[in-house]
């Protein structure tokens, strides 16, 4: 009989395109998922993993078994499910998947809630890219994502998945003291252009909506730093070296020398919770979206 535990791995693999990233997705080290697979092609008498440079990938063998092997997930979910539904409290384990400044700004609050309140249940947190957290949902590697959208790339639920709007998290512009915006009560979008700026690489929302916002204006944004890390922005803001447009959730205090003004119209990112459908009954589920709304409003930035 083939084992669950490293099919799970095998599946994780599959999922996360390397064994590094599978090993950080299921908590474990990358030689205890090397390991699991190992065995798992002993059991199969089958190559299930071949080097590729300085990774691996799958052979069709492994693609096949990794298929049937989120299969079985899906039904060990189910049966877990049901089963946490008749004893009617969370139990067992949560994966909550959420991007950075969620992960900083919100989570702590609500695993703390959900550790004292449901000690049956194993809440975990795993930092995930919005823009891969529905696949990570529907693929069964985490339980309930905490993700977000803007007006310019709003959030589908894809089929099979449900959603809960959490709250929208306003933005502001961060300016050095000292700057000629820094003397203003509030910003309109005329304001923006003719500044250096500091924001996310491309493909970030943040980038997108900042590139559209000033070119909307009639001028070509001039990025000057693009760096991924909220708090490189704050260090770079506070060396003079630019503005930043930045989301309170997670952004903490500002250091010395740094000016949040606020923008009109504002700009506003919308968070929600997303989960399988098949797992919507399930109480640790539902307890958990609900200390997340319980959590936004008590939150601080």
């Amino acid at each position: 009989m083939l084992d669950l535990a490293r099919l799970r791995a095998l599946h994780a693999v599959s999922v996360h395109g390397s064994v590094s990233a599978a090993a950080v997705a299921l908590g474990y080290t990358p030689s205890a998922v090397s390991q699991a697979v190992t065995k798992l092609e002993r059991e199969t008498r089958t190559t299930l993993l071949e080097r590729r440079g300085r990774g691996v990938a799958l052979t069709d063998e492994g693609r096949h078994l990794a298929a049937t092997a989120r299969q079985l997930l899906a039904l060990v979910e189910q049966a877990e499910t049901e089963l946490e539904e008749r004893r009617g409290r969370p139990a067992g384990r949560l994966v909550v998947g959420a991007f950075a400044s969620a992960a900083r700004g919100l989570m702590p609050a609500v695993l703390a809630r959900l550790g004292s309140d449901h000690p049956a249940l194993d809440a975990r947190l795993l930092e995930v890219d919005p823009h891969l957290s529905a696949d990570l949902v529907s693929q069964g590697v985490i339980d309930l994502a905490v993700t977000h959208d803007w007006d310019i790339a709003p959030l589908a639920a894809p089929e099979g998945l449900e959603r809960a709007v959490i709250g929208d998290d306003r933005c502001d512009v961060l300016v050095p003291e000292g700057h000629p915006l820094a003397g203003r009560e509030v910003l309109d979008r005329t304001d923006l252009p003719h500044h250096r700026w500091i924001c996310q690489p491309p493909g970030a929302v943040c980038h997108d909506w900042l590139v559209r916002t000033l070119r909307a204006t009639g001028h070509e944004p001039d990025l000057a730093y693009q760096v991924a890390e909220n708090h490189t922005h704050l260090a770079l803001v506070a060396a003079g070296l630019g503005i930043t447009l930045m989301p309170r959730l997670g952004r903490g205090p500002l250091p010395a020398g740094v000016r949040a003004v606020p923008l009109e119209p504002v700009p506003v990112r919308r968070l929600f919770a997303l989960w399988r459908t098949g797992a919507a009954r399930r109480p640790a589920i539902t307890e958990a979206v609900r200390v997340l709304h319980e959590q936004w409003p008590l939150r601080t930035f």
